[in-house]
């Protein structure tokens, strides 16, 4: 499957313009003024133009508008008729294979027309994430994109995730690390590699970096995640700078990233550390919503988010054996995660409620 090829496929445009256009002609032909036995037309006539040419793709997307530039409804049955064969086109690709996939799993196709899609409304609607500097993701090559973790469930990454894909000014993707239990759960496994995440390990990352990828981490992990309630937006330890080494090894720059909104989806009041260490999970958490009130109590609140990235840091200055010295690392971990709790802290004071 790795080695399949995503094969273009007709998207019809060309049928839906070449009708009305060839219609459009004839009837030009037919009442050209001075010519024997026909009559003048009650309209301009259109100019023969070559079909892919700009002036005969213009002429006929005005055939198609009625008064003052709407669109007639054929035209709007053709945009219909275009995404149902280009839906239908998809659905085939997806039975035969030929799409691509790479050497980590990533579908961008799957992820872009599917994936992606079912995620937006909860970060458009549900939780109506503002983004902030954006454009501090270089705009190509590889990054390291280092943000806080929280929110009992994770989904302040694909929150994240959503933010590059839809607000990028060159398009960039977002390739998350994510920690092995994810890779342990049935579906979620096969999803979170189709989405573009990859085991949270050095030699991925550094790989992804290398390939000029935008590389999502949080180094926080289930400590950030599963911390309770009365220590929100109070940042827990980052390891040991890991990120910051692998960061340094591929000369990537790194960009803080700060999350306000995801501590409030659940607050966690508990930890029923038994049930948890039964389950083989890092905590079972327990809210004012859950477990008490089942299946509903799963549902997050509907707060307010905004997710800020920062002013990069640089790191293709320093020689190939600072990747080794721990007081280097020790020093950008700290810079990295006193950026992001300072932006947090700004981000929580300009903060008019949880909800709006």
């Amino acid at each position: 499957m790795a080695d399949a090829k995503v094969i273009p496929f007709d998207d019809d445009r060309s049928r839906a313009r070449r009708r009305p256009g060839r219609a459009a002609r004839d009837g030009a032909v037919r009442a050209l003024p001075g010519q024997q036995g026909h009559e003048e037309a009650p309209w301009p006539a259109v100019p023969v133009e070559p079909l892919g040419s700009a002036e005969a793709l213009k002429a006929v997307d005005g055939a198609e508008d009625g008064p003052g530039g709407a669109p007639e409804a054929g035209g709007r049955r053709g945009g219909w008729e275009r995404r149902l064969a280009g839906g239908l086109a998809f659905l085939r690709r997806r039975v035969t294979g030929e799409y691509e996939v790479d050497e980590f799993g990533y579908d961008k196709e799957l992820t872009d027309q599917v994936l992606m899609s079912l995620v937006r409304p909860l970060a458009e609607k549900y939780f109506r994430v503002d983004v902030k500097g954006v454009e501090n993701i270089p705009a190509e090559g590889g990054a390291l994109v280092v943000a806080n973790h929280s929110g009992t469930l994770p989904l302040d990454g694909l929150m994240m995730q959503v933010a590059v894909h839809d607000n990028h000014p060159a398009g960039r993707h977002l390739r998350l690390l994510a920690a092995d239990l994810v890779f342990m759960l049935p579906v979620v496994n096969e999803l979170a590699r189709k989405a573009g995440h990859t085991l949270a390990c050095a030699e991925d990352a550094e790989r992804l970096l290398r390939a000029g990828e935008i590389v999502g981490v949080m180094p926080e992990g289930f400590k950030g995640i599963g911390k309770p309630f009365s220590e929100r937006y109070k940042l827990q330890r980052f390891g040991r700078g890991g990120f910051v080494s692998t960061a340094l090894r591929a000369g990537a720059p790194i960009v803080p990233c700060s999350i306000v909104g995801a501590e409030e989806i659940y607050p966690m009041i508990g930890n029923a550390k038994t049930l948890a260490r039964v389950l083989g999970v890092p905590y079972f958490p327990i809210t004012p919503t859950f477990p008490w009130l089942g299946p509903l109590g799963a549902v997050p609140l509907p707060t307010k988010w905004t997710i800020q990235f920062g002013e990069p840091i640089a790191t293709d200055g320093y020689p190939p054996e600072a990747a080794e010295d721990p007081m280097l690392m020790f020093n950008l971990t700290d810079q990295v995660r006193e950026q992001i709790q300072h932006t947090l802290y700004k981000l929580l004071v300009q903060r008019r409620s949880v909800f709006f």
